[in-house]
């Protein structure tokens, strides 16, 4: 009897959310015109890198191999439920105490040096503080942390299963 649920379809599933997460932030993006913040593009690369590792980790077929690759999206996820978390809170600020808007990302590309921006990506910005959309009470960064958290508890599972 062929089990229903293996590590390998965990992790195919995993790849297909975070790939139509992008999906939809990309929607949301051009299609509803909401601009993202650095924040949200931090957490889009959370999405793609922890797609990739699930892809690569659903076409191994040993166990051990998923275990192994399920550690990195453990990782990947934590890191993009921090900033999660660091969106959720900025967006709970009030409006004077939200940190300064920077400029835009491709004008400092072009002027700062990278490790600038990203400190100022990973601390967020006053544009990071506003509340764009919302579902069933939840923003934008809050679902993606449910999203993130749901993850990272299922790898954890990959990684902790014995026999």
């Amino acid at each position: 009897m062929v089990a229903l649920f293996t590590a390998r379809r965990f992790h195919l599933v995993v790849a297909f959310v975070a790939f139509a997460l992008l999906g939809v932030a990309f929607y949301m993006e051009y299609q509803m015109g909401l601009e993202p913040c650095p924040l949200c593009m931090l957490q889009r690369i959370a999405f793609f890198l922890i797609g990739v590792v699930s892809l690569i980790s659903a076409c191994g077929r040993q166990v051990s191999w998923h275990r192994k690759l399920a550690w990195p999206i453990i990782v990947l996820s934590l890191l993009g439920a921090g900033l999660a978390i660091r969106h959720l809170y900025l967006q709970s600020l009030p409006m004077d105490e939200l940190p300064a808007c920077l400029p835009g990302l491709s004008y400092m590309f072009e002027v700062f040096p990278w490790q600038e921006i990203m400190q100022a990506m990973i601390m967020g910005t006053g544009e990071c503080g506003d509340v764009l959309w919302t579902f069933l009470g939840l923003s934008i960064p809050g679902w993606t942390l449910v999203a993130f958290v749901v993850m990272a508890v299922v790898n954890l599972a990959i990684a902790l299963k014995t026999k």
